[in-house]
């Protein structure tokens, strides 16, 4: 799922000059895990309500790039400001092309580009590999900053589904945002693409 990150003027603002976007590392997994539970306690971000393991997010870290997925990070003057991925949207095999993308962000370096940055940087790989279709999943109905940040970026609404999650005292909608990966659906696939999934 999609945090709320803010796109302050999505389509204008440019990252901070010091803001270096690469693959996440180990050394990477504290901060990243911080940031993570802070959005799990104190947002509906994630519909978490139990902020999981540093052992947990190294697993789910493990499976990201275990599908030849993107996890990354935001460096700004050596501190982890955010992180991104792709995973993919469903498990079963039909849906091996579509990818569901994530953003969080350090709460200190909302506002400054950074969430721009990171869905720039997770598109263009993306588009390098197999994949047709990303999926933005964002929480409170699409209301926070994350929907213009995408918006900036070609996803269009695709729908919303009403009061899925309850969090912190109240029901919570779910929009969703879609855009193409290349060919987009223009061409089928390579055989093979994407790897094996099941179910």
């Amino acid at each position: 799922m999609s945090s709320p990150a803010t796109a302050s003027s999505a389509s204008a603002t440019t990252p901070h000059a010091a803001c270096e976007i690469r693959d996440a590392r180990d050394a990477d997994l504290p901060a990243i895990h911080a940031i993570y539970a802070h959005h799990v306690l104190h947002s509906v971000a994630s519909f978490e309500e139990v902020p999981p393991s540093l052992d947990e997010m190294r697993a789910r870290r493990a499976a990201v790039l275990g599908h030849g997925l993107p996890w990354l990070v935001a460096s700004v003057e050596g501190r982890l400001a955010g992180y991104a991925y792709a995973g993919p949207y469903r498990p079963r095999a039909a849906y091996r092309h579509t990818v569901e993308d994530s953003i969080y962000l350090d709460e200190a370096f909302r506002g400054r580009g950074i969430g721009r940055a990171l869905l720039a940087e997770l598109i263009a790989r993306c588009e390098r590999g197999p994949w047709r279709q990303m999926i933005a999943v964002i929480a409170d109905g699409g209301r926070g900053g994350s929907t213009s940040l995408h918006a900036a970026f070609g996803f269009a609404p695709a729908g919303t589904l009403a009061a899925v999650g309850y969090k912190h005292g109240r029901w919570l909608d779910i929009a969703l945002m879609q855009r193409a990966l290349g060919p987009g659906a223009d061409a089928p696939p390579a055989r093979g693409d994407a790897g094996p999934h099941t179910g």
